[in-house]
């Protein structure tokens, strides 16, 4: 099936880039024998957009040690494969709404085994989740659970329009933030955990990822930087907020929740391909977090 290419589909610069460097490690990481995460509409995603030519179509074509396709991409796989439990395990204990923040291509409402009753919203740009549809149009997509996209800027007033798209305040919610707080100013991330706060019954769950602060210099000239800079246009220092980054696991512990932090590599015992710590590495100040609101 041929899938139409849009001129403006809002992931070809900034931020928006970034939706599609992860999408293309999802479609890499799904063609592997040992994968550890299998995304059948990435490489759609990624085929439908312009500015991708050149982008390694297979693992064979992935040079040993590549800090690009090689490392970072098996990073975004290993996260992926956390994050999908994350939520299976939510609704398996009975969760039915989530809701991803910053959706861009992510396609968990068409690829996870959703339980008879949930809802899945996605939230982001109008011009992301308009791209996205039409690539899931052309695919005749049929998601797993009930899906709701909600096109709107996560720095206005996002929480009415969730609330206008049907989430119920008073049931528990099953928030992700996969690769969101990372591009928010320190108060842009307090501010959007204090609205979500107000939205999650007790019982919800939420994941997000962080960087811990500004790298040392060596660190900023990994590799895995230079790589994403140079080879496919995306700056990911540039696009990183400046600044001091806010203890946000703390301001949701004062909010009634209880949170846990972890590195990635904690995560990647008995995945063979999954990143290992290394010198001056680019993965060593990110962190990824959990909670539960309790009360």
């Amino acid at each position: 099936m041929t899938v139409s290419v849009l001129s403006d589909p809002g992931v070809t610069a900034g931020v928006g880039r970034t939706a599609l460097l992860v999408a293309h490690a999802r479609a890499l990481e799904a063609r592997r024998p040992d994968a550890m995460a299998v995304d059948p509409f990435a490489e759609h995603f990624v085929r439908a957009a312009p500015g991708c030519e050149g982008w390694p179509l297979h693992p064979d074509d992935v040079a040993p040690g590549d800090p690009l396709w090689g490392r970072l991409a098996g990073y975004f796989a290993l996260r992926t494969r956390v994050l999908d439990a994350y939520l299976l395990t939510a609704v398996r204990a009975g969760v039915r709404q989530v809701v991803l923040l910053g959706a861009g291509l992510d396609s968990r409402a068409h690829r996870l085994p959703w339980p008879p009753g949930t809802t899945v919203w996605e939230l982001d740009r109008p011009e992301v989740l308009a791209f996205k549809q039409a690539v899931l149009d052309d695919l005749e997509a049929v998601p797993s659970a009930c899906r709701r996209t909600v096109p709107v800027d996560l720095r206005e007033a996002w929480p009415q329009a969730l609330t206008d798209a049907g989430l119920d305040p008073r049931q528990p919610v099953a928030w992700l933030a996969e690769g969101l707080f990372l591009y928010l100013p320190a108060e842009a991330e307090l501010r959007l955990a204090g609205d979500l706060d107000e939205l999650s019954a007790p019982g919800s769950t939420l994941a997000y990822e962080i960087k811990l602060g500004l790298e040392a210099a060596n660190v900023r000239a990994n590799p895995v930087y230079a790589a994403a800079r140079d080879r496919i246009g995306v700056d990911l220092l540039a696009l990183f907020a400046p600044g001091p980054r806010p203890d946000t696991a703390a301001h949701l512990g004062a909010l009634g929740w209880s949170t846990v932090t972890r590195t990635p590599f904690d995560h990647a015992a008995g995945l063979p391909r999954a990143p290992r710590p290394e010198p001056d590495d680019a993965l060593a100040a990110n962190r990824w977090i959990t909670g539960v609101k309790t009360r």
